[in-house]
């Protein structure tokens, strides 16, 4: 498929099967992560590719902890991607913001489905969440910014959401 269609057919999925995505499938999705622009090239952002099964279930219990429920907020996705981003850049947020974007429309160019899902920056603010990054190698004053679920849908793609009235303003 093209590029804008790839834009605009991508669906967030909040059900997914328990079978893992092929790491090359992964690899390569993440490397388009890694091409997202940022700012001044300064590539404040760095990925932390889960897998690993009883990892993304602690992960997932931490981040419903702090949402205050006890489901699964990952909604059984195997492949949690985590975006940090270095503090020390002034452009950090909108860094991994775009990292957020590139991995979310790779893995759908890849037939992959995936949603963006927050509370990695509390997460990471946590004694736990700090431990992992240092247990993981990962220095530095790294703010977390999301992660990005991904799996094999176990529902229909949704529709899309009509578009706002207003949303573009011209000034010709």
């Amino acid at each position: 498929m093209d590029a804008v269609t790839n834009l605009i057919t991508r669906r967030s999925i909040r059900k997914f099967k328990s079978d893992m995505v092929p790491k090359e499938t992964i690899e390569k999705i993440i490397e388009a992560g890694t091409y997202a622009a940022t700012g001044m090239n300064r590539q404040s952002p760095v990925m932390i590719a889960v897998t690993n099964k009883e990892l993304r279930d602690r992960l997932s219990a931490l981040n419903a902890k702090i949402m205050g429920t006890d489901t699964d907020p990952f909604y059984n996705a195997p492949v949690v991607i985590i975006v940090l981003a270095n503090k020390e850049m002034p452009t950090y947020i909108y860094d991994g913001s775009l990292v957020m974007g590139n991995l979310m429309n790779a893995a759908h160019a890849y037939g992959i489905s995936s949603c963006w899902i927050h509370r990695a920056k509390e997460e990471f603010e946590t004694e736990e969440g700090r431990k992992l990054l240092e247990s993981l190698g990962i220095e530095g004053d790294y703010e977390g910014i999301g992660h990005c679920i991904l799996g094999y849908a176990d529902c229909d793609e949704p529709a899309p959401s009509p578009r706002k009235e207003n949303y573009v303003y011209w000034a010709e």
